[in-house]
């Protein structure tokens, strides 16, 4: 069978990021005025050739949002699980060779950070762990949420890749979505930020939305982390991946994260610096490029760029998120994965985008567990 494998081969890194710099303001006036937008269209709506027609894209991205998803916006909080990691990766503060406290939660831990979750409203939670076979697999993901599953309207994981009969058990169980990040498209440096560890694997990587499209999952959240290489050629392979993962898995919802280098312990210079406005014009170009996929803005972006953007293009956005295990009650000051940037308490947030018009949304959407 088929996989989004033999569709990336037919592409070369090099020739597909000269293409995009190399669109006209002709091709960029045609894809803005498109009824229906190709990926020759959305090279030029993320091409420098697209900087001049920012305002004309922001205000089409806009009245589009508001047009398919009206003026609400989802709330959700990642909730960290573990730190313990068996991968090298340059750019993670959980990365194998960072001599850290590794720490993984218990189940009463577990259901003390829930509950201050709750208590804040959230309805939708992201559980996030390193990634460890032995520690957190995929018994220890199935026990989580089994733990909650009452709880929550559904239950997201950004975890370790998985085999398909993983994931069919983990939808039984209860599980809604799973993000899972390329981090960069470009082999090369995907094997020079990721040198030892199952993460290593590319192809296997890259094969994971269809091994969970396969098992029947809700929602596939796709992405890749800007910083590593060029963003313009990882963001027309994370656009390639998601219309053939739609054509492919039809039944299946999909959305797509902006997530730009941070720092961490040990911290990575990144090596493309993709600028507020870049991101504007990317977020603008996958609105223009798909009305109904969702986009997702986490709190490693600043207070002011989250505020001007959640107009444009977002429909789902976290706060007062930690990346650390525990780090809401149980231990606070356990190491962080990364360093958030907009920092306040959900409350601020929520009526941050109330000023804006925007109603907050806290649940959408559930199984109805007895």
């Amino acid at each position: 069978m088929t996989s989004f494998k033999s569709i990336f081969d037919q592409y070369n890194w090099e020739e597909t990021l000269s293409d995009i710099l190399s669109k006209k303001e002709e091709d960029v006036i045609r894809a803005i005025q498109a009824n229906k937008r190709t990926l020759e269209d959305f090279k030029a709506l993320i091409s420098p050739a697209a900087k001049p027609y920012l305002e004309e894209m922001a205000q089409l991205s806009r009245y589009t949002t508001k047009k398919r998803f009206g003026n609400t916006i989802q709330m959700y909080a990642p909730m960290y699980l573990s730190n313990e990691c068996q991968n090298i990766c340059t750019y993670c503060g959980f990365s194998m060779t960072n001599k850290i406290p590794r720490r993984t939660l218990t189940d009463a831990e577990i259901l003390r950070e829930v509950e201050f979750l709750k208590s804040k409203g959230y309805d939708h939670i992201l559980l996030v762990t390193g990634e460890a076979n032995k520690t957190v697999g995929v018994d220890y993901i199935n026990n989580a949420i089994g733990l909650i599953r009452s709880k929550f309207a559904n239950i997201t994981i950004e975890v370790q890749p998985m085999d398909q009969e993983d994931y069919e058990q983990l939808i039984d169980n209860g599980l809604y979505a799973v993000l899972v990040y390329q981090e960069t498209y470009h082999r090369a440096e995907y094997k020079k930020h990721h040198p030892k560890g199952k993460k290593s694997n590319f192809n296997y990587r890259l094969e994971t939305p269809d091994r969970l499209g396969k098992a029947g999952i809700h929602k596939i959240g796709l992405g890749a982390l800007f910083g590593l290489e060029d963003w313009r050629a990882d963001s027309f392979f994370t656009a390639l991946h998601l219309l053939y993962l739609q054509k492919t898995y039809w039944k299946t919802k999909y959305s797509i994260s902006f997530p730009r280098l941070r720092p961490h312990s040990g911290g990575l210079e990144p090596k493309v610096v993709m600028t507020d406005a870049d991101l504007v014009q990317l977020i603008c170009a996958f609105r223009l490029f798909d009305e109904d996929v969702e986009l997702s803005m986490s709190t490693r972006e600043s207070e002011v760029f989250r505020e001007h953007i959640v107009s444009l293009g977002i429909t789902s956005i976290s706060a007062e998120s930690k990346t650390n295990p525990g780090g809401y009650v149980v231990e606070p000051q356990s190491l962080e994965q990364f360093e958030i940037s907009d920092d306040r308490p959900t409350e601020e947030v929520v009526q941050m985008l109330k000023n804006q018009g925007l109603e907050v949304v806290w649940k959408d959407w559930a199984n109805n567990w007895k």
